[in-house]
């Protein structure tokens, strides 16, 4: 399979050249079951990161998501959502979505993923600006460090050189505010004072960038790159009254946080978060099917839905029956199961696992929500970073290795901090998360004696 993919497969954010390199194997997963997948060799995995924060309810629901499946092609496979027409699976998903989401968003664009999201609420909060007679704002902010897709659009809300370099200037003129990490402050601020810090750096960066030139904020509930950083308490309260003030849409990307990672149908909701427009994507389906959306406000739909005004924006798989089908049935599946309640009744125990390792010398900081968390790692120089050498050999090759080999997939960064993440499925009980934790915290204390 190895030789296939050196052959044919350009895999996603990977160095293929290195494929060939001699004991360089390619990781086939071949099935799922529950929480787990199985390997091309038949070797037994706990998904620790949901696939790729996709899979909300696991590997078992095959049978029903493909009855909702089957219905729908058998009606209808294929029609878009285009000009004055539409169908009824892509009618019934955008009134439920509308029911689940948080007060006064009631409108929805639909798109194939969550870097179309993205793009697609720029375009909007342009439109938007450009009916109120305010086609100067152009800029966007976003937070340092953050990751919102790899489009061009959303490339240029992504603060990671080493993504953007490659590929020129951005498309939009972004600047970017610090985000939420407390472990980056100098001295230790305590919830009130840190809000206020952030919140002041917002306001001067809109300042500097000129006010009437900023068009939208994007930020996640929760950021992902970084190590799900949570927001100081305030913290979005504080952003709704900027945007407010100074004439910008605030944007909530939630193609991680929404559908049940933090307990909550939107992760927004756990902080206070009162958005404009709301990104999604990932869990809308449980990873059935590729699907994103952009949610909008009333405020902003009245705008670019004005008579004879045209939203030049689309896709050709905008709402495909398909993936709108298999989002209904996942939405039933977790409303009937109650999944969110399982997070809920199962956060508190997975945040004092969480906590508990923090304490191997290895751990700098532990930080995350919900069945959402990450392990920021030390190293072996003064000050907490790590040489070449203890990076290369912990954090590149023995972690994740060593992960592996005891039979859990998490993410492991070797980029600006290194972190282990999980974000397990949602259907993950007591005993799972206990043996997810066990497994971490085996792994992490070899780690912290090889150091």
């Amino acid at each position: 399979m190895t030789a296939t993919a050196q052959r044919h497969l350009l895999l996603n954010m990977t160095a293929n050249g290195s494929l060939a390199k001699p004991g360089k194997d390619l990781f086939v997963v071949r099935h799922g079951e529950g929480p787990y997948v199985d390997d091309a060799a038949g070797n037994r995995y706990i998904d620790g990161l949901s696939g790729l924060y996709c899979c909300q309810i696991g590997y078992s629901y095959a049978d029903e998501i493909a009855e909702a499946a089957q219905k729908q092609l058998r009606e209808l496979c294929y029609s878009p959502l285009w000009s004055d027409s539409a169908h009824p699976t892509g009618l019934a998903l955008a009134e439920r979505l509308a029911a689940l989401a948080p007060d006064g968003i009631e409108h929805v664009f639909f798109s194939g993923g969550g870097a179309e999201a993205v793009e697609t609420a720029w375009k909007i909060a342009r439109r938007y600006h450009t009916l109120r007679g305010e086609g100067g704002r152009t800029k966007a902010l976003a937070r340092r460090g953050a990751y919102h897709g790899l489009t061009l659009g959303a490339l240029s809300f992504t603060d990671d050189p080493g993504l953007t370099e490659p590929y020129g200037p951005p498309a939009v003129e972004t600047h970017f505010v610090a985000n939420t990490n407390r472990t980056a402050l100098e001295q230790p601020l305590d919830e009130a004072a840190f809000t206020e810090y952030l919140l002041a750096d917002v306001e001067a960066t809109v300042l500097a960038a000129g006010p009437e030139s900023i068009a939208m904020l994007i930020a996640e509930p929760v950021q992902n790159r970084g190590g799900c950083i949570t927001p100081p308490e305030g913290y979005w309260q504080g952003l709704r009254r900027l945007a407010d003030q100074y004439g910008f849409l605030l944007v909530a990307d939630e193609v991680i946080t929404a559908f049940g990672r933090l307990g909550e149908w939107f992760g927004g909701e756990c902080y206070g978060a009162r958005p404009d427009i709301v990104t999604v994507a990932k869990g809308i389906t449980a990873g059935y099917a590729p699907m994103g959306a952009t949610l909008v406000s009333d405020r902003v739909a009245e705008v670019i839905n004005q008579p004879g005004e045209v939203l030049n924006h689309g896709y050709t798989f905008s709402g495909h029956p398909l993936s709108a089908a298999i989002a209904l049935r996942s939405l039933d599946i977790m409303q009937r199961d109650r999944i969110l309640e399982n997070v809920r009744g199962h956060q508190g125990h997975l945040a004092e696992r969480m906590a508990s390792l923090g304490e191997l010398p290895i751990v700098g900081d532990v930080r995350g929500a919900g069945f959402f968390y990450a392990l920021e790692l030390v190293g072996d120089l003064d000050g907490g970073g790590f040489s070449d050498t203890a990076r290369a050999a912990l954090v590149a090759e023995m972690i994740p290795r060593r992960l592996r080999e005891a039979g859990l997939l998490a993410r492991v960064y070797n980029r600006a901090a290194p972190l282990v993440q999980i974000a397990p499925p949602l259907i993950s009980d007591r005993a799972l998360l206990d043996r997810i934790a066990d497994i971490i915290a085996d792994t992490l204390d070899e780690a912290s004696a090889r150091l």
